[in-house]
């Protein structure tokens, strides 16, 4: 079983989802091998709280995420570990489980991945590094940031998707005889935009910063073929499952050129609740047993992954509260109803009275307070905003004045949210 999760790739930055300028074959053949969502949500919008929600299959705020974790060593903020990671659930099975990348959820001693179900780890702890320094320049002091198991270590001027690979490609290998769990948690696209020469050549006549995001946004695919090739040569196909999505939308910060990529027809980016920032690409393939080139239009979301991988591998779910449903009906039929169809989908970043936060129930979305981010260069405040996702995907007209009672309906949807355990 393999993991993926890209950083900060826009909603429709990939072929198989519309995107005609960029170069992602690896993706666009691994989405023709499987099932591709197009209602799919992150469980927020942006990193630490997203990431929380995929590995313990629980609303972030929930998980004890309510925001973005530690980027230096020592500091607060992490994923608790008292929670149940998937890497926990499997590892509990018998499998060999990895983390390789970045992991942005802990950085403290007990936080660290082989403390939350890892055998082994390989990345950057904060929350992006320089890809060939691997140093953390954001804030604070510079600091080098790159580990081995709680070790840090030095491979100064390594292009960071290629030491990635690398390290994918030696654990399947030595673990080619067992079932295994990695989670490849790519630092890509996210800033420093450093796609290789020969793609910022190859984009050369894209405008400023499509060109910067699509030169690394192809070095990411190829990086990914160069996994895929391994499953296939270590005869792993059918045996492995590999699924791929986003934990947001894409960065209109100033570090990020104030753009590059793209959520196309859908209002925001990366830091917002509207669409641009929480619906995205999302993968799944396990050639003969799940079909092949087919779309779900079903609402789907990222603590789903847990008890569908659990489902579809026959692995104990561990005895803890999930928010994630399972997808798997989903996947058999594609006329099945979405487990979300009845049941509301929350989002919230930050906690107290200035959170962030919104509900779907059906096709009502329900945003409480947010941040337009669709031109970083001025974000918008924007509260109470309704809208019925059928009809305006787009998110262009606010309904709140005229359906006062679907307001309050949601509103209350969230405050009982809040009041769960």
């Amino acid at each position: 079983m393999i993991v993926i999760l890209a950083d900060d790739l826009g909603a429709e930055d990939l072929g198989c989802y519309g995107a005609k300028d960029l170069h992602t074959p690896n993706v666009d053949a691994l989405a023709a091998r499987g099932v591709r969502f197009s209602q799919f949500y992150s469980a927020a919008p942006v990193c630490s709280p997203s990431r929380a929600g995929l590995l313990t299959g629980r609303w972030p705020v929930r998980a004890g995420v309510p925001t973005n974790c530690a980027s230096q060593a020592g500091t607060t903020g992490a994923l608790p570990p008292s929670e149940v990671t998937m890497a926990e659930m499997f590892r509990s099975a018998g499998y060999a489980t990895a983390h390789i990348g970045k992991w942005h959820v802990g950085y403290t001693p007990e936080t660290l991945p082989q403390k939350q179900g890892f055998d082994q780890s390989f990345g950057h702890m904060g929350g992006c590094i320089d890809n060939y320094s691997h140093f953390f320049y954001w804030s604070g002091p510079n600091v080098h940031d790159l580990w081995r198991n709680g070790t840090e270590v030095f491979h100064d001027g390594e292009y960071f998707p290629d030491l990635m690979a690398k390290e994918a490609i030696e654990f399947m290998h030595k673990h080619r005889e067992r079932p295994f769990f990695m989670y490849y948690a790519l630092n890509t696209p996210h800033y420093p935009y450093q796609g290789e020469a020969k793609w910022l050549e190859y984009f050369k006549d894209l405008p400023h910063p499509r060109r910067l995001y699509a030169a690394f946004l192809a070095s990411q695919d190829e990086r990914l073929g160069q996994l895929f090739s391994t499953v296939d040569q270590l005869g792993l196909r059918e045996q492995t499952i590999i699924v791929f999505q986003s934990d947001n939308g894409h960065s209109t910060e100033e570090r990020a050129h104030y753009g590059g990529g793209s959520s196309g027809s859908y209002r925001g980016a990366k830091f917002s609740l509207f669409e641009g920032g929480i619906r995205l690409p999302a993968i799944i393939s396990w050639p003969g047993q799940i079909s092949a080139g087919e779309t779900r239009n079903q609402m789907a979301h990222a603590c789903d992954w847990f008890p569908t991988l659990a489902q579809l591998t026959g692995v104990k779910l561990p005895d803890v509260k999930l928010d994630g449903r399972s997808l798997v009906e989903m996947l058999k039929d594609r006329n099945a109803e979405s487990p979300h169809a009845k049941h509301p989908l929350h989002w919230q970043v930050g906690v107290g009275q200035n959170a962030e936060w919104a509900v779907r129930h059906g096709a009502w979305k329900l945003i409480g307070r947010t941040t337009d981010s669709t031109d970083g260069r001025k974000a918008i405040p924007i509260e109470r905003f309704l809208v019925n996702l059928d009809i305006d995907p787009s998110e262009k007209s606010n309904l709140a004045n005229e359906n006062p009672e679907v307001v309050e309906r949601l509103q209350k949807l969230h405050a009982d949210y809040l009041q769960e355990p």
